[in-house]
């Protein structure tokens, strides 16, 4: 399993348009990837980032879905008001709570 963590900068006036923007490709065609197991959005408080960490079966699976057309008109409106720092990652550890 991958893990995608893309940090987006963005004016604030323009946060909640760049939201839309990722909520609606997400909609419309990445959840339906082959491959796909998870997106969340994250905003900040200050309105200057937007974060999405994805998660896919395989970096096979994740190209496959950027060789569909059908998001990539809302990507490409999203990088007209944001740019992004791109991660990958594979999950080592994850910590629950011991509250019951």
């Amino acid at each position: 399993m991958l893990t995608f963590i893309n940090v987006f900068t963005v004016e604030p006036a323009n946060q909640e348009r760049l939201i839309e923007l990722l909520t609606l490709a997400t909609d419309v065609s990445v959840r339906f990837a082959d491959g796909f197991i998870s997106c969340s959005l994250h905003r900040s408080l200050d309105g200057t980032k937007v974060t999405m960490y994805a998660q896919w079966q395989s970096m096979e699976h994740y190209m496959a879905m950027r060789d569909d057309p059908k998001p990539l008109p809302y990507f490409q409106e999203a990088l007209t008001i944001a740019t992004f720092d791109p991660g990958t990652y594979e999950v080592v550890k994850t910590f629950e709570s011991s509250l019951e």
